[in-house]
């Protein structure tokens, strides 16, 4: 640890009086010898994970840190204070601080040293002597776990060592386990799994804590801490042998899956940190009583995909994107079979008996409408998977039947894909109740096959039938007759705002969220004009910005990288086949620039398009639907003024861009950009 932290980085009288002003003092200190480069984007960072939980423990510690990109190299930093900072510990003020500071990139040595200090904080006897420290050399010497005239080069060689800390990795507590074994008793095993948003601190202070607990209950404690370097996966057969589980966590736990059928405690990892003799006392009742919790049930699809620290607001969005990713490509497939009837049948095609009934091999009019009845058929899958699979997205598989259960009742009472997508939260969170429910061992096999999807079932249409369904499809229709009442400069403006979406995040949340709206409305077997109308603008948008960004490159080529150039041939063809995420490699180099300039070509595409009435029933397609498309050629030069308009102004604003210093020479004259680095995309 001696990298990270010497005496320059410890202020043994912080006079700081409020954990900002204390995080300041010491980040100051990291920015005098270059391990933070921004001072306010470094606090800033702290003060986000802060946010997400106070970083304050008992015993007068407080701990805050965070992963920064601000910051060059692993820090820490140590404050003592004589007044005590209020960190959020319910037991009172702090005295001793430590800013921990960890690059984005961190690597697992330098993040297994660090929690190693995590878990020396739980050592009374650690923190006594830092309190006791008379100067700051001392101090960081004590923190590196230095041996009495040790120097600190010697001292790096074995940091986690020295550091007098257990592994972070999976760590066992025995000593009175064996005292139990040698006299013939079989101790009581638990695992365990703590896990921060971070991973840094209170992700091994946890583990720590609780061998600690076990060992003084005579338990034994097998831990897997998930920190930020990866985590050792507990052997399956200590999983196997153990007789309870206790989950310490902020974040999804990983592979919980593993852990199915034991008796289960579920707590927040403070709760690890404070009370953990509590927790091991708690589960252990709930083995006595044979209690299974659904603490130990598989992850969901969001769980396993997730990233750490994800709130709930983030979860419900990749909740309806799930349902709006499956259902996509029964929108395509359906609507491309529909549109296709039409250009083959004419507009007549709907009212053509059914195939089974009568159909000629040799006439064109049976061909079209098979094809539009196998479109039709496609398409009343729409609502029930979107329903299904947000109930999928949230419980796995026992969300899927009461979900499509839900989504049928939708479209049967007209609900429409606001039924579709009530349904499936309503039916998701039904799952997540009854298995929060403690069933008898007898039933726990029947449960995913009869009990939960019978229950949930039977919840979710009572609510949909009787309580909901109702105002709901009032909402939908009332939605419905304003789109057919657009008209004028409302229509315009609706376009406009349309496009601005398709463009915003490039296949995103917000462009999702436009084309879920346009494909809703022509998902019906006879739409409204409005409906073809506001699906064509969707796509004519969608297609701006991939398609300015490879006439952008192709006529000013000097103001992108060679990587841009050829990213800018392929964005041809994803362009013209209405795949927005074509420009995604432009707008994550340089997303002040191209991001803006493809929601002002979108925007006017979108306007143009129904200004002009162009009507389109497929819901993809691109330029190979074109025939399709009501008034193709003014369709045509509403998506030209845009694809124009996004062009002029990235290149206008890439030339007003300043070369950075040492910028390499484009092919062709000019700069290339010095930023062939990949930048997050403004979402």
């Amino acid at each position: 640890m001696s990298d990270m932290i010497t005496a320059d980085l410890v202020d043994l009288d912080l006079s700081a009086d409020t954990k900002e002003a204390a995080a300041r003092a010491l980040a100051e200190r990291m920015v005098a010898l270059g391990r933070v480069t921004d001072l306010d984007g470094f606090l800033a960072d702290v003060a986000a994970r802060e946010a997400q939980m106070p970083t304050g423990l008992d015993g007068g510690i407080g701990i805050p840190h965070c992963r920064s990109e601000h910051v060059t190299e692993p820090t820490l930093a140590f404050g003592r204070s004589a007044d005590g900072i209020d960190f959020g510990a319910a037991d009172g003020p702090a005295d001793l601080i430590f800013l921990i500071a960890a690059p984005a990139g961190a690597d697992d040595a330098h993040l297994t040293i660090l929690s190693s200090l995590a878990r020396q904080l739980m050592n009374t006897e650690f923190t006594d002597a830092l309190r006791a420290v008379g100067d700051a050399a001392a101090a960081a010497a004590l923190i590196r776990g230095d041996e009495p005239g040790e120097p600190a080069a010697a001292a790096s060689e074995d940091p986690v060592a020295s550091a007098g800390a257990a592994s972070p990795a999976a760590a066992t507590v025995t000593d009175d386990a064996d005292d139990a074994a040698d006299a013939g008793e079989r101790p009581f095993r638990i695992v365990a799994v703590t896990s921060c948003p971070t991973g840094i601190a209170h992700t091994y202070m946890a583990a720590e804590s609780l061998e600690n607990a076990g060992r003084e209950a005579g338990v034994e404690v097998t831990v897997e801490p998930q920190g930020s370097a990866g985590f050792t996966r507990l052997d399956p057969a200590v999983i196997a042998a153990a007789d309870a589980v206790i989950f310490a966590h902020d974040v999804p736990v990983r592979e919980k899956e593993r852990f199915a059928g034991k008796p289960t405690v579920d707590v927040g990892v403070k709760a690890g940190i404070n009370r953990p003799a509590e927790l091991i006392a708690e589960v252990r009742e709930k083995a006595a009583r044979g209690e299974v919790t659904s603490g130990s049930a598989p992850a969901t699809p969001v769980e396993r995909s997730g990233e750490s620290g994800e709130g709930y607001g983030t979860k419900l969005r990749k909740w309806l994107m799930s349902g709006v990713s499956y259902m996509v490509p029964f929108v395509a497939a359906g609507g491309l079979l529909i549109a296709l009837g039409f250009a083959i049948g004419g507009y007549k095609v709907d009212k053509a008996p059914s195939v089974m009934d009568h159909f000629m091999w040799l006439q064109a009019d049976s061909w079209a409408a098979l094809l539009f009845q196998i479109g039709g058929v496609a398409f009343g899958f729409l609502v029930p998977v979107l329903a299904g699979y947000i109930a999928y997205g949230m419980v796995d598989r026992p969300g899927i039947v009461p979900g499509f259960v839900g989504g049928m009742i939708a479209l049967n009472i007209n609900a429409g894909f606001l039924g579709g997508l009530a349904a499936g939260l309503i039916a998701g969170g039904v799952v997540m109740a009854i298995q929060k429910v403690n069933i008898p061992a007898a039933l726990r096999g029947i449960m995913p096959v009869v009990v939960i999807p019978l229950i949930s079932s039977a919840i979710v249409g009572f609510l949909m039938f009787v309580v909901i369904g109702k105002p709901i499809a009032s909402a939908q229709k009332g939605m419905t007759d304003w789109l057919n009442g657009l008209s004028g400069s409302n229509a315009i403006l609706l376009g406009a705002l349309l496009g601005l979406m398709m463009c915003f995040d490039l296949g995103g949340p917000v462009n999702k969220v436009a084309y879920t709206f346009a494909t809703a409305g022509i998902a019906v077997s006879s739409p409204s004009d409005s409906a073809m109308k506001i699906m064509a603008a969707v796509m004519a948008a969608g297609m701006v910005p991939p398609l300015a960004m490879a006439l952008a490159t192709t006529v000013r080529g000097k103001l992108f990288t060679q990587t841009e150039r050829e990213n800018g041939k392929a964005a041809w063809v994803l362009g013209a086949s209405f795949i927005s995420e074509g420009a995604i490699p432009f707008a994550a180099a340089d997303p002040l620039r191209v991001i803006p300039a493809s929601m002002a070509g979108g925007a006017i595409t979108g306007a143009l398009s129904m200004a002009f009435g162009a009507t389109l029933r497929a819901p993809h397609g691109g330029i190979f639907v074109v025939p399709l498309i009501g008034s193709p050629l003014l369709y045509l030069v509403a998506i030209a003024a845009g694809v124009c308009v996004t062009t002029a102004l990235v290149v206008v604003l890439k030339g007003l861009r300043k070369p950075a210093p040492g910028a390499a020479p484009a092919p062709g004259g000019g700069t290339a950009p010095a930023a062939e680095k990949k930048q997050p995309v403004a979402a």
